[in-house]
């Protein structure tokens, strides 16, 4: 019966001692005497189960050897040194405080305890090395503390080791150790500066470089049928008079009645200047009509306006490569009065939300209501970073008062447009603290296609305090409740100026600020979301002249701006 359970088996006779007791014993089952016809259909039976267990129990004796995985694919240690002397070279002269590739590298280094936290970098002026718990895997003498091609080597040599010494690192894989330096070397420096991977930086190049075009418009499901539900003023679909509303019949000859509006918009995309031909029926299915566009990269759209009376309101979303235009635009209609509109008595600007975008789009926002002046500079230690962005051209509202809202979700470009207009007295800025992002990111390139955004400079407003942690404090406070915002108001229409001395403290900030400092400055109008009672305050201090002067930043004489 042994011979019969190697050849069920099919690769090699039944070993082993429990092997054998297993295979004799099925063998006497079906060896029993079973009366009638049953016999043969259980044995039959029986021996398939013969053979399966055969197989398991040949596939369980199988030599170790042959049910190793394969190897690990080595570590690439010449590209690791690349990338990590690249970005020290970058980093050393850029970064806001000085830190040496020393420095520096030990920070990323510890990227290799956040994979494996049995390894541990013993750091020294005279030794460096890495353990765990039962042997050193790697020692060295550090090399001087600014030579960055020294480090650069010294990490990839050490990684090198950590790579052949630890399972985990060789399972995380060589990208995920090299974003687990940089993060732990960015855990120490400002919370905007990063790495980004070469694949998720490809997009990122993308994105920037405008790669991807539309038609400019958006889809929803009504019924059975996509319609457009809306058309960026920006984009070939608004040239060539396509409505919200009208109803998607095809694109490119595709019918698209099945197509979910994600997966149409999809077809909608491409390369800029490409021809993408829709054919769309008016409201209601009247008549078809085919439009022939050509693809092109469409900012979205990022002012809004409408009017209440001579008030006008500008909601600025974000800054796009458009927005300005978009902003002068909605200003010369406003400043043209028809028969029935007006001439405009006031403008309010609502920032609230607005998270910021292009600097130069901010800057240029600011020249459309600004006659001349510094808007916004930048400092920082290497001297490529050191700008100053001044306006000159002319103010097309012709000196209108303008109000400006913010609220804690402000931020960045959107700031810096605020605190322009309130550093130059051209507008009295309502809400609470903004977010407070004052800091300016370079790009570099590395070797493994990913990138680096290093923070190379503090944005100042024009009287020269930071923007990053502080924010801009509001001369009219929303955040504190009713009850303060009605005694600020009425107080203001009497000449008082009750947030006069958070105001004046604040601009009189300089860098660096301790964070207490920060903290108690931004608690004289805590950062808030916007509210109904932002709009109705604007209205009424450009509703009464008195009040909209008194709140106008005070500026000392000693600290007034030089143009």
């Amino acid at each position: 019966m042994t011979k019969a359970c190697g050849r069920f088996a099919g690769l090699r006779r039944c070993s082993g001692t429990a092997h054998r007791l297993a295979c004799v014993a099925i063998a006497r089952t079906v060896g029993r005497k079973i009366p009638g016809r049953a016999r043969a259909r259980t044995a039959g039976r029986l021996a398939v189960l013969l053979l399966l267990l055969c197989l398991l129990l040949a596939a369980a004796s199988l030599p170790r050897a042959e049910a190793q995985t394969a190897p690990p694919p080595a570590f690439d240690a010449a590209l690791a040194g690349d990338v990590i002397g690249t970005a020290l070279t970058v980093l050393q002269p850029r970064t806001l405080e000085p830190h040496s590739a020393a420095e520096l590298t030990v920070w990323g280094l510890n990227g290799l305890t956040a994979i494996d936290p049995s390894l541990t970098v013993e750091s020294s002026a005279t030794l460096i090395r890495l353990t765990t718990p039962q042997a050193v895997l790697f020692s060295a003498v550090p090399p001087a503390s600014d030579d960055a091609a020294g480090w650069a080597t010294l990490a990839s040599d050490m990684a090198t080791q950590a790579w052949a010494g630890s399972a985990s690192i060789r399972g995380a894989g060589q990208q995920a150790l090299i974003q687990s330096f940089f993060d732990e070397l960015f855990n120490h420096l400002d919370p905007y500066s990063r790495y980004v991977g070469p694949a998720p930086a490809e997009t990122e190049r993308t994105t920037r470089s405008g790669g991807t075009a539309s038609a400019g418009l958006t889809l929803a499901r009504q019924g059975r049928s996509l319609v457009v539900s809306a058309v960026n003023a920006n984009g070939p679909a608004w040239s060539a008079g396509i409505a919200v509303g009208m109803r998607l019949l095809s694109i490119d000859d595709q019918p698209v009645r099945d197509l979910t509006p994600d997966d149409a918009a999809n077809l909608l995309l491409g390369d800029p200047g490409t021809r993408v031909t829709l054919v769309l029926s008016a409201p209601g299915g009247r008549g078809q009509t085919r439009y022939a566009l050509d693809r092109a990269a469409v900012p979205p759209e990022t002012v809004f306006a409408f009017s209440n009376g001579d008030i006008v309101v500008i909601r600025v979303t974000g800054f796009s490569a458009d927005t300005a235009q978009e902003m002068s635009q909605f200003l010369e209609q406003a400043m043209e009065p028809g028969p029935h509109q007006p001439r405009l008595h006031g403008l309010i600007v609502d920032l609230r939300g607005n998270r910021g975008g292009l600097l130069q789009q901010a800057v240029t926002s600011v020249a459309l209501v600004l006659d001349h002046g510094v808007a916004v500079t930048a400092k920082g230690r290497d001297p490529q970073a050191n700008h100053v962005w001044a306006v000159q051209g002319g103010d097309l509202t012709d000196g209108v008062p303008i109000v400006v809202l913010v609220d804690g979700r402000t931020a960045s470009a959107a700031e810096i447009m605020a605190a322009a207009l309130a550093d130059h007295r051209r507008a009295v800025v309502v809400g609470s603290a903004t977010l407070g992002k004052g800091l300016v990111q370079t790009i570099a390139q590395l070797p493994d296609g990913g990138e680096l955004f290093v923070t190379w400079s503090r944005v100042l407003a024009p009287l020269g305090w930071p923007l990053q942690g502080l924010g801009v404090i509001p001369q009219v406070c929303t955040s504190l409740g009713q009850a303060k915002l009605d005694a600020q108001l009425q107080d203001l229409s009497a000449g008082i100026f009750d947030e006069r001395e958070a105001v004046v403290e604040s601009r009189a900030a300089r860098s660096p600020l301790p964070v207490a400092r920060i903290l108690e400055l931004r608690g004289n109008c805590p950062a808030a979301i916007g509210s109904d009672a932002d709009l109705d305050a604007a209205r009424t201090l450009l509703e009464t002249p008195g009040a909209y002067e008194a709140a106008l930043v005070p500026v000392p004489a000693e600290r007034r701006i030089t143009e």
